[in-house]
């Protein structure tokens, strides 16, 4: 930020500093001096680099504010001479007999406030405030205009002024843009707004992009002599969002978007207006119209001094760091508890947005007593915390994958519209964004699965071969938007997971086996989760093969093979088997129930049926008969393969099964399962018409 010496002075009480000085106390403060200017007046113009989470030091105030605490002495803000909210003549007519104020979005205008001038004339600034703009850069348009530029470098807060008579209605309201809405802004470039833009309109059309350009056709001009002055507050990401998809820098922008507090919002508008009235005559009526949501207090935050020394590693008396935090606007109260001292701090309207926990005001006090305090070890104690749970799951399910032959990925989350479309649930669309970089692939992924693709691609064409084919996964996350509404975006986060199937069949066994041991890896021994047939959820997943993944009734997870409209978007030789499970949902079953079982004293015996059954039964359904069926010494019954050909018959398929027999106490005769397996056939044969091989 581009800054003068002599505003700066203006602003600190005490004999006036050198740039050095000034230099040296901001360094002091965090904020480096990066270049230096000699102006022809005998000003100085610093350049002071400020930190995306300091825009309450974008403005000479600000400034002030730091180094008159590094140098112990006073502030002296701009005095205004009337009561802020009702002007220098309370018998005026009143503001609200003129104009009001519709704020249809209170959740991004916390803040919206309005005052009426009349009888001003516009003319050329006078000196004093064509010097102040010019050392910061700026060029002086007429005396309203640079009134409302001058409050903005001086306290920080953004104004506008617009011609009265040239709203219709002479109101405002604030919502957000109608798709497509045609705004002229004042440097004459038209844009195309989009539903997601923040406006304040008359009771016709847009006349400002709200937080970042007002519009042409209800700008300041010489023949204007009624004014609505504005001063409001905004959502930072929506002022943000604006900007940069329209490409426009302005110096009102840069401040909205790193937080302008709504309470001071009053003070900065009485600001503008003193200095109208000062250089353009005129009259402002009484009152103001306030339109947001009701104003709350700030939160007081707690500092224990003990915890203080333990993190800065010096002891700092705790009469010392209140006077510091004193100095930077904070109202302090002090309390003993034992042996150690709370400070309880409520922080001043600049820095609300910035301090919220106690190491927040722990670093502030570090700031202002001087970092050079701080020693410097050789050496640094550490005590090894315990991993997270989350990430300890994380590691095990990376872990796992690994070992069972899967490569990790890492990629981009952006792609092509027509790449997420494959992959859009229905009732969700694709998020758009817009990045210059990004000009080939502006959409998020809804998925990880296209991004796996993509990368499975790139391993095809490079001639990448492994034995048993190409496995990959990843953990990311997936973007949408709802269909219903304007701004809703829906992210997951998954872990997805890719690998070749030349055999489709076989592919999807080994998915299902991959993702049955996973869950047992993460969850323990016990918990098997339930797979079942699903229709496809996108266009991508192929008809024929898709299933979702349950445990304890919970989905967590799908699989199935990619369309051959998915392979051939990504030109792939070969098959591919998806899987795709909730990360969250995951990740929340560790750590895994461990048990620990004797092993068998006594062998099992086994026992395979072939059986003859429609192809659209699933496995689940002969599990459930299986465990049904009430065969005591029924120890497992798993899957061994299925058979499909002339010999079963068409729309029939033979599904072998394995039959594990065992007693814990002595060793079974095949006379005494001969009748369990028995129990078995007959409810196969009653509830599925089945038939059976010979094996």
């Amino acid at each position: 930020m581009l800054t003068s010496v002599k505003w700066l002075n203006a602003l600190v009480a005490g004999p006036d500093l050198t740039p050095q000085e000034i230099d040296r106390a901001l360094t002091h403060a965090g904020f480096p001096v990066e270049g230096e200017v000699q102006l022809p007046d005998g000003d100085t113009q610093l350049d002071v680099e400020i930190t995306s989470n300091r825009g309450d030091c974008m403005s000479h105030l600000g400034l002030a504010r730091e180094v008159a605490a590094a140098l112990h002495r006073e502030i002296e803000p701009p005095q205004i001479p009337f009561d802020i909210m009702q002007g220098p003549n309370a018998s005026s007519p009143r503001a609200d007999t003129r104009t009001s104020v519709d704020n249809q979005t209170p959740d991004a205008c916390s803040q919206f406030t309005a005052r009426i001038l009349t009888g001003v004339t516009v003319r050329t600034s006078p000196d004093w405030l064509i010097q102040r703009l010019e050392a910061v850069g700026q060029r002086p348009i007429n005396n309203i205009v640079d009134a409302s530029n001058y409050v903005l470098f001086e306290l920080g807060n953004p104004t506008h002024t617009f011609d009265l008579n040239t709203l219709t209605e002479n109101r405002l309201v604030i919502r957000y843009a109608r798709d497509g809405e045609p705004l002229t802004m004042l440097d004459g470039k038209q844009a195309k707004l989009r539903a997601d833009e923040l406006v304040v309109a008359d009771a016709q059309r847009a006349v400002s992009l709200a937080g970042v350009m007002g519009g042409l056709d209800s700008s300041v001009t010489s023949s204007t002599t009624d004014i609505l002055l504005e001063a409001a507050a905004w959502s930072p990401p929506v002022i943000r969002r604006a900007a940069r998809r329209l490409n426009i820098v302005t110096d009102a922008g840069k401040r909205f978007e790193r937080t302008v507090d709504a309470r001071t919002v009053d003070r900065a508008a009485a600001r503008v207006a003193q200095i109208i009235l000062e250089t353009g005559g005129g009259e402002l009526l009484a009152g103001a119209i306030a339109a947001g949501p009701e104003l709350r207090a700030h939160k007081s935050i707690t500092l224990r001094t003990r915890r203080c020394h333990a993190l800065l590693g010096v002891r700092i008396e705790p009469v010392e760091m209140t006077d510091a935090l004193t100095r930077l606007g904070f109202q302090i109260d002090q309390s003993d508890a034992g042996d150690d001292t709370l400070i309880t701090a409520a922080p001043p309207a600049n820095r609300a947005h910035d301090i919220k926990r106690e190491i927040d005001l722990i670093e502030e006090v570090a700031r202002v007593v001087g970092y050079d305090r701080l020693p410097i070890h050789e050496r640094m104690e550490m005590v090894v915390a315990h991993p997270q749970e989350d990430e300890r799951a994380r590691r095990a399910v990376s872990d796992f994958l690994v070992g069972a032959g899967f490569y990790e990925t890492v990629t981009f989350s952006f792609t092509t519209k027509d790449q997420a479309d494959l992959f859009l649930p229905a009732g969700l669309r694709a998020v758009k964004i817009d990045e210059e970089r990004r000009k080939e692939t502006p959409f998020l992924r809804p998925s990880v699965i296209p991004s796996l693709l993509e990368c499975r691609k790139v391993n095809q064409d490079a001639g990448a071969r492994i034995e048993g084919g190409v496995r990959l996964f990843e953990i990311g996350a997936g973007y949408a938007e709802r269909d219903s509404s304007a701004h809703e975006t829906v992210e997951q986060r998954a872990l997805a997971m890719i690998l070749d199937a030349p055999d489709k069949q076989l592919g999807l066994r080994q998915m299902r086996g991959v993702i049955e041991a996973l869950v047992r890896q993460v969850a323990g021994m016990e918990n098997a989760p339930t797979i079942e047939p699903v229709e496809p959820s996108a266009p991508a997943h192929d008809k024929s093969a898709g299933a979702a993944v349950s445990l304890d009734n919970t989905l967590i997870g799908r699989f199935g093979l990619i369309s051959k409209k998915a392979q051939s978007r990504y030109d792939l030789d070969t098959p591919v088997v998806f899987a795709e499970m909730d990360l969250d949902a995951l990740l929340a079953l560790y750590p895994p129930a461990s048990r620990v079982d004797q092993a068998p004293a006594f062998p099992a015996i086994e026992r395979d049926l072939s059986v003859i059954i429609a192809e659209d039964v699933p496995w689940r359904r002969l599990e459930e008969l299986a465990a049904s069926a009430h065969m005591e010494r029924l120890e497992e019954a798993e899957f061994v393969g299925v058979y499909r050909g002339k010999q079963v018959g068409p729309g029939r398929k033979s599904v072998t099964l394995r039959l594990r027999f065992r007693d814990p106490a002595r060793t079974l005769t095949h006379e005494e399962v001969d009748p369990e397996v028995e129990k078995l056939t007959d409810s196969l044969k009653r509830d599925l018409k089945a038939e059976f091989r010979a094996v």
